[in-house]
Order: C-alpha cells, then sequence, then structure tokens
C-alpha cells in the first residue's frame, strides 16, 4: 500500500488517502511504519478509534494529527437518521413499504444511546423479521365461512395496512429488536475512569440518586463488582472517616457479602452501602493528616525520635 502510495505520487502527484478503523488495535511497530509517510505527506491518514487517542495511539502519530472529538448523536437526530434510513431506496430500506410508530421510533432513538450503527442495525432487524400485513405471512386461507365474512363486512373501509402490504413497525417490534440498551463503557479507558470518578464525587456529595445510577450503569456494563466494592471501602475511610466510624465495618461488610453471595445479588448490597455512604456524614481529617505528614517527610529533614519516645526496655541477657 505504502509502495503504491509513493508511485501514485511520483507518477501523478496525487496523494493517497488512508482511513485505518480502530487504529488502537495497532500496535507500536505498525504505527511506527506508518509515520515517515506521514510526515513526508506522502500518505493522508485518517484514523479512528473509541479509545482515547493520547493512550493508545503513539505520541509522534498524534503530535502530527488534529484530533477530532465525536460527540454521541441525540435522541432527536437518531430520530431523523430513522426517518432517512426508512426512506433511503440506495443504502437503505426504501424499498420496503414501512410504517413505524412515533412511540417505536422514539424506543429505538433512546435505546441506542448515541451510537448510530446500534440504532440502524436494530431498526433494519425490525423490518426485515416482521412480515406485512395483508402479505403471505399474515393472510389466512379462503375458505367458505372466510368468504361469507369478506361479503359481509365488505360495507367496512379497509385500512391501507390490509392490502398493501405495509410492514407495521410497533413498540413491541423495537422493543424485540433492540432488547438490550448499548452502554458505551471500556473497562480499561476513558469511560471506566469517568464514570467511577462520577460515582465517587456523587457518594461525595451525598448526592444518593446520581450514585446510584452510576453504580447501576457499571454493573449493567460489566464492571468488576470487586472493584466497586473496594472503592466502597477505600471512600467509607478517606471520606467518610472519624465522622461515622461505623462505614468502614459496613464496606467490609458490603465487600464480604458480595464475595460471598456473587452476581447478580451483589448488586443489592452495594447499593446499600452506597445509599449508607451518601447519607453518612463525611470528614477526611485523617486522611488530610496522613498527606500532610507524608508530605513533611519527603519535603523536609526528618526527625529523629525524642528521647521520651524511644523504647527504654532493653532485652534481659539470656545468660544471666
Amino acid at each position: 500500500l505504502i509502495a503504491g502510495a509513493t508511485n501514485r505520487l511520483r507518477t501523478s502527484r496525487q496523494k493517497t488517502i488512508l482511513f485505518i478503523d480502530e487504529i488502537h488495535h495497532f500496535n507500536k511497530a505498525q504505527q511506527d511504519i506508518l509515520l515517515p509517510d506521514v510526515e513526508t505527506g506522502n500518505l493522508r491518514l485518517i484514523g479512528a478509534t473509541t479509545y482515547n487517542p493520547f493512550y493508545y495511539v503513539n505520541s509522534a502519530l498524534v503530535s502530527r494529527s488534529q484530533v477530532f472529538q465525536l460527540e454521541p448523536l441525540r435522541v432527536e437526530q437518531l430520530e431523523e437518521l430513522i426517518d432517512r434510513a426508512l426512506t433511503d431506496k440506495e443504502r437503505g430500506l426504501g424499498n420496503y413499504t414501512v410504517k413505524i410508530d412515533k412511540k417505536a421510533q422514539q424506543h429505538l432513538a433512546k435505546l441506542s444511546d448515541g451510537d448510530a450503527r446500534k440504532c440502524l442495525n436494530a431498526l433494519e432487524i425490525g423490518v426485515l423479521t416482521t412480515p406485512p400485513t395483508g402479505g403471505t405471512g399474515s393472510v389466512p386461507s379462503t375458505s367458505a365461512s372466510s368468504a361469507k365474512k369478506k361479503t359481509t363486512d365488505a360495507t367496512e373501509p379497509v385500512p391501507p395496512s390490509a392490502s398493501d402490504g405495509v410492514i407495521h413497525f410497533t413498540l413491541t417490534v423495537a422493543e424485540e429488536s433492540i432488547q438490550q440498551k448499548a452502554v458505551v463503557y471500556d473497562r480499561a479507558g476513558d469511560a471506566h475512569y469517568d464514570t467511577i470518578s462520577a460515582f465517587i464525587k456523587s457518594m461525595r456529595a451525598s448526592d444518593e440518586k446520581s450514585a446510584i445510577y452510576w453504580l447501576a450503569k457499571m454493573l449493567h456494563a460489566g464492571e468488576d463488582f470487586r472493584f466497586i466494592a473496594r472503592r466502597i471501602v477505600i471512600f467509607a475511610s478517606e471520606d467518610v472517616g472519624l465522622a461515622d466510624p461505623e462505614a468502614l465495618l459496613l464496606a467490609i461488610a458490603t465487600q464480604q457479602a458480595v464475595e460471598f453471595v456473587g452476581m447478580p445479588e451483589a448488586r443489592i448490597p452495594l447499593a446499600h452501602a452506597v445509599a449508607y455512604m451518601c447519607r453518612a456524614k463525611k470528614s477526611r481529617e485523617a486522611y488530610d493528616a496522613l498527606n500532610a505528614a507524608t508530605e513533611k517527610i519527603e519535603m523536609e529533614q526528618t526527625k529523629r525520635v525524642p528521647e521520651h519516645l524511644k523504647n527504654k526496655h532493653f532485652p534481659v541477657n539470656p545468660e544471666r
């Protein structure tokens, strides 16, 4: 590829645009191969990643690039995307006659969590697996009784979906198509650290509803419940501290409880502990005192133990 780009630049003075999806999967050596041609302008590199490029892409490549952060799509944007997909005959589902309920459209948009791929995949699954009303999948076989009923009901207006093969995309279809909400969460990246930070700061601010929400998000995304329990133990000593010594006892009991019961029941003692930490009074005196003492040891001359604090008891010589 690089040789072809070099030859193209030499013969026709055309530069090559190279798009690499999920560039974080390239190791350091593979990324280094691209660097000389990016520097000379032989390649115009466009890399896409769901991870933090400052951690997962070589700093040399990042320093020569312009980083753009793409935000999740809003609900109304996803609803517009659904409308376009249902009318686009070349790249979408425009060749199907689909009538989508507003509630179904909103459900897909909300549960996609800003991810267009998740939304379009669920829409496609729903359309392709729902038989059209008035089509072969839903029309009963003709019989004497049915013919008589048709004659009887001939004066009643026939809805369009009963005669022209319309796919009716209802809320039920939407729920079956998407089922589980797509939560953006990488256990080794930004989402992991951002969410645990929001969780701890919510407990620190005594915001019980927010803390429980972030707890639920982490558990839903598959975060290790032991990691959450450890953070609660640390919080009980660091932030609650002397204001409520029983908080640490509860945190330790929670850590033991989640190990004993496992998931999914482990989420119950975790929620119990989180609610307690939010309601407890807070004191960082012990934590701040330790940090101050540590700073003194690092920055000042180490103090010798005063005489009155030394051990005055000497071991007795066993030979005497």
